[in-house]
Protein backbone atom coordinates (compact mmCIF):
# COMPACT_ATOMS: atom_id res chain seq x y z
CA UNK A 1 0.00 0.00 0.00
CA UNK A 2 2.98 2.56 0.90
CA UNK A 3 4.58 1.50 -2.52
CA UNK A 4 1.19 2.59 -4.39
CA UNK A 5 0.61 5.71 -2.49
CA UNK A 6 3.89 6.82 -3.29
CA UNK A 7 3.45 6.07 -7.21
CA UNK A 8 0.28 7.99 -7.14
CA UNK A 9 2.08 11.00 -5.73
CA UNK A 10 4.72 11.41 -7.53
CA UNK A 11 2.89 10.66 -10.68
CA UNK A 12 -0.11 13.10 -9.81
CA UNK A 13 2.65 15.91 -8.63
CA UNK A 14 4.44 15.43 -12.40
CA UNK A 15 1.46 15.56 -13.66
CA UNK A 16 0.24 19.05 -12.05
CA UNK A 17 3.57 20.51 -12.73
CA UNK A 18 3.44 19.79 -16.28
CA UNK A 19 0.18 21.40 -16.68
CA UNK A 20 1.26 24.33 -14.96
CA UNK A 21 4.18 25.17 -16.89
CA UNK A 22 2.06 24.52 -19.58
CA UNK A 23 -0.76 26.66 -18.43
CA UNK A 24 2.16 29.69 -18.18
CA UNK A 25 3.57 29.10 -21.64
CA UNK A 26 0.21 29.56 -23.36
CA UNK A 27 -0.81 32.69 -21.46
CA UNK A 28 3.12 34.20 -21.56
CA UNK A 29 3.38 36.85 -24.51
CA UNK A 30 5.40 35.59 -27.43
CA UNK A 31 8.43 37.38 -27.86
CA UNK A 32 10.71 36.14 -30.53
CA UNK A 33 14.23 36.04 -30.93
CA UNK A 34 16.64 37.26 -33.65
CA UNK A 35 19.07 35.40 -33.32
CA UNK A 36 18.18 32.69 -31.09
CA UNK A 37 19.80 32.07 -27.70
CA UNK A 38 22.08 28.93 -28.13
CA UNK A 39 24.20 27.34 -25.29
CA UNK A 40 26.91 24.40 -24.80
CA UNK A 41 27.69 23.58 -21.50
CA UNK A 42 28.78 20.78 -19.06
CA UNK A 43 27.32 19.90 -15.57
CA UNK A 44 28.51 18.16 -12.66
CA UNK A 45 26.77 16.72 -9.29
CA UNK A 46 25.67 14.04 -6.87
CA UNK A 47 22.74 12.15 -7.70
CA UNK A 48 20.62 10.02 -4.83
CA UNK A 49 18.81 6.97 -5.77
CA UNK A 50 16.73 3.87 -4.65
CA UNK A 51 14.56 1.88 -6.32
CA UNK A 52 10.81 1.51 -5.37
CA UNK A 53 10.34 -2.16 -5.29
CA UNK A 54 7.07 -3.67 -5.39
CA UNK A 55 7.26 -6.25 -3.02
CA UNK A 56 8.88 -3.58 -0.88
CA UNK A 57 12.69 -3.73 -0.05
CA UNK A 58 13.66 -2.20 3.38
CA UNK A 59 16.19 0.45 2.36
CA UNK A 60 18.14 2.66 3.95
CA UNK A 61 16.39 6.21 4.75
CA UNK A 62 19.54 7.42 2.82
CA UNK A 63 19.94 6.64 -0.93
CA UNK A 64 22.78 5.37 -2.49
CA UNK A 65 24.72 8.69 -3.65
CA UNK A 66 26.93 8.46 -6.75
CA UNK A 67 28.33 10.97 -9.43
CA UNK A 68 26.53 12.37 -12.64
CA UNK A 69 28.01 14.84 -15.25
CA UNK A 70 28.10 15.46 -18.73
CA UNK A 71 27.11 17.88 -21.65
CA UNK A 72 24.22 20.23 -22.48
CA UNK A 73 22.70 21.99 -25.51
CA UNK A 74 19.95 24.44 -24.82
CA UNK A 75 18.19 26.40 -27.65
CA UNK A 76 15.82 29.31 -26.63
CA UNK A 77 14.23 30.72 -29.37
CA UNK A 78 11.06 32.98 -27.67
CA UNK A 79 11.42 34.94 -24.40
CA UNK A 80 11.05 32.62 -21.12
CA UNK A 81 10.52 29.19 -23.37
CA UNK A 82 13.92 27.02 -24.80
CA UNK A 83 14.21 23.30 -25.19
CA UNK A 84 17.23 21.59 -23.72
CA UNK A 85 19.06 18.28 -24.58
CA UNK A 86 21.48 16.39 -22.34
CA UNK A 87 23.71 13.73 -22.46
CA UNK A 88 24.84 12.07 -19.26
CA UNK A 89 26.65 10.01 -17.33
CA UNK A 90 24.75 8.86 -13.77
CA UNK A 91 25.67 6.37 -11.33
CA UNK A 92 22.56 4.96 -9.79
CA UNK A 93 21.28 2.20 -7.69
CA UNK A 94 20.17 1.32 -4.37
CA UNK A 95 21.06 1.00 -0.27
CA UNK A 96 19.63 -1.67 1.94
CA UNK A 97 19.34 -1.87 5.56
CA UNK A 98 20.86 -5.28 5.62
CA UNK A 99 24.18 -4.29 4.39
CA UNK A 100 23.97 -4.16 0.72
CA UNK A 101 24.59 -1.51 -2.06
CA UNK A 102 24.03 -2.27 -6.18
CA UNK A 103 25.25 0.80 -8.45
CA UNK A 104 23.77 0.75 -11.96
CA UNK A 105 25.82 2.89 -14.19
CA UNK A 106 23.65 4.84 -16.94
CA UNK A 107 23.62 6.85 -20.02
CA UNK A 108 20.93 9.24 -20.17
CA UNK A 109 19.21 11.44 -22.62
CA UNK A 110 16.82 13.88 -21.07
CA UNK A 111 14.87 16.31 -23.74
CA UNK A 112 13.48 18.94 -21.52
CA UNK A 113 11.19 21.73 -22.21
CA UNK A 114 13.11 25.04 -20.46
CA UNK A 115 11.26 28.07 -18.93
CA UNK A 116 12.92 30.76 -16.84
CA UNK A 117 12.13 34.04 -15.37
CA UNK A 118 14.65 37.09 -15.13
CA UNK A 119 17.37 38.26 -17.73
CA UNK A 120 20.67 38.15 -16.18
CA UNK A 121 19.71 36.39 -13.06
CA UNK A 122 17.00 33.69 -13.76
CA UNK A 123 15.20 31.14 -11.80
CA UNK A 124 15.12 28.06 -13.87
CA UNK A 125 11.99 25.09 -14.80
CA UNK A 126 13.19 22.12 -16.69
CA UNK A 127 10.68 19.36 -17.31
CA UNK A 128 10.43 16.15 -19.88
CA UNK A 129 11.23 12.68 -21.15
CA UNK A 130 14.60 11.16 -19.58
CA UNK A 131 16.01 7.80 -21.72
CA UNK A 132 18.82 6.14 -20.28
CA UNK A 133 20.64 2.69 -21.14
CA UNK A 134 22.73 0.39 -18.89
CA UNK A 135 26.07 0.67 -18.99
CA UNK A 136 26.81 -1.78 -15.96
CA UNK A 137 26.40 -2.27 -12.63
CA UNK A 138 28.06 -3.43 -9.46
CA UNK A 139 27.74 -4.62 -5.93
CA UNK A 140 29.43 -2.01 -3.83
CA UNK A 141 28.65 -3.82 -0.17
CA UNK A 142 27.05 -6.80 0.62
CA UNK A 143 27.42 -7.49 4.50
CA UNK A 144 24.02 -9.23 4.95
CA UNK A 145 24.26 -11.67 7.50
CA UNK A 146 21.52 -13.58 5.86
CA UNK A 147 22.49 -16.94 4.59
CA UNK A 148 20.04 -17.00 1.93
CA UNK A 149 20.41 -13.77 -0.39
CA UNK A 150 17.31 -11.89 -1.17
CA UNK A 151 15.48 -11.92 -4.68
CA UNK A 152 17.09 -8.56 -6.06
CA UNK A 153 20.47 -9.47 -4.71
CA UNK A 154 20.68 -11.87 -7.12
CA UNK A 155 19.21 -10.88 -10.31
CA UNK A 156 21.04 -9.09 -12.38
CA UNK A 157 18.98 -5.73 -14.54
CA UNK A 158 16.48 -6.95 -16.89
CA UNK A 159 15.93 -4.25 -18.71
CA UNK A 160 18.90 -2.38 -19.82
CA UNK A 161 16.80 0.89 -21.07
CA UNK A 162 15.63 3.13 -18.78
CA UNK A 163 12.54 6.19 -19.12
CA UNK A 164 10.78 8.41 -17.08
CA UNK A 165 10.12 11.86 -15.90
CA UNK A 166 12.55 14.00 -14.70
CA UNK A 167 11.98 18.19 -13.77
CA UNK A 168 14.71 20.38 -12.58
CA UNK A 169 14.40 23.69 -10.57
CA UNK A 170 17.34 26.35 -10.36
CA UNK A 171 19.04 29.14 -10.82
CA UNK A 172 21.28 30.95 -13.70
CA UNK A 173 23.76 34.17 -13.22
CA UNK A 174 24.39 35.27 -16.51
CA UNK A 175 27.76 37.47 -17.35
CA UNK A 176 28.93 39.12 -20.02
CA UNK A 177 32.28 37.30 -20.66
CA UNK A 178 32.51 34.34 -17.96
CA UNK A 179 29.55 32.76 -19.75
CA UNK A 180 26.08 31.36 -17.90
CA UNK A 181 27.01 29.76 -13.76
CA UNK A 182 24.01 27.18 -12.90
CA UNK A 183 22.94 25.69 -9.76
CA UNK A 184 20.00 23.25 -10.34
CA UNK A 185 17.95 20.65 -7.80
CA UNK A 186 16.22 17.93 -9.79
CA UNK A 187 13.64 14.87 -9.59
CA UNK A 188 13.40 11.76 -11.51
CA UNK A 189 10.39 9.35 -11.75
CA UNK A 190 11.37 6.15 -13.45
CA UNK A 191 8.60 4.97 -15.70
CA UNK A 192 9.84 1.19 -16.67
CA UNK A 193 11.31 -1.50 -14.59
CA UNK A 194 15.00 -2.63 -13.83
CA UNK A 195 13.60 -6.46 -13.30
CA UNK A 196 11.33 -8.99 -15.20
CA UNK A 197 7.49 -8.12 -14.06
CA UNK A 198 5.35 -10.47 -15.48
CA UNK A 199 2.96 -12.25 -13.25
CA UNK A 200 5.59 -15.29 -12.35
CA UNK A 201 8.10 -12.65 -11.53
CA UNK A 202 8.58 -11.91 -7.68
CA UNK A 203 8.62 -8.19 -8.44
CA UNK A 204 5.77 -6.52 -9.67
CA UNK A 205 7.29 -3.14 -10.03
CA UNK A 206 11.16 -1.94 -9.52
CA UNK A 207 11.49 1.53 -10.66
CA UNK A 208 14.00 4.42 -9.86
CA UNK A 209 13.36 7.82 -8.07
CA UNK A 210 16.17 10.10 -8.08
CA UNK A 211 17.48 13.69 -6.61
CA UNK A 212 20.29 15.11 -8.06
CA UNK A 213 22.31 18.34 -7.03
CA UNK A 214 24.36 19.75 -9.60
CA UNK A 215 26.38 22.88 -10.92
CA UNK A 216 26.93 23.86 -14.37
CA UNK A 217 28.93 26.51 -16.56
CA UNK A 218 27.66 27.28 -20.05
CA UNK A 219 29.13 29.22 -23.14
CA UNK A 220 26.63 31.42 -24.91
CA UNK A 221 27.23 30.98 -28.81
CA UNK A 222 24.56 33.11 -30.38
CA UNK A 223 21.94 35.68 -29.26
CA UNK A 224 21.63 38.70 -27.00
CA UNK A 225 23.63 38.92 -24.11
Amino acid sequence: MLQKGINKTFSRFFISLAMLLSAHTLTAQTVLFDPAEIYIGTTHGINSSMVMFNPSVEQTTSPLSGYTGGITFRYITEKHVGLQAEINYVQRGWSEKSGYKRQTNYIELPFLTHIYLGNTHRVIFNLGPKFGYLLNESVLANDSTSNAPAEEQIQKIHFPFDYGITTGLGYNLHTKKAGVFELEFRAYYGLSDIFANTKSDYFSTSNYLNFTVKGGWYFQLTGKK
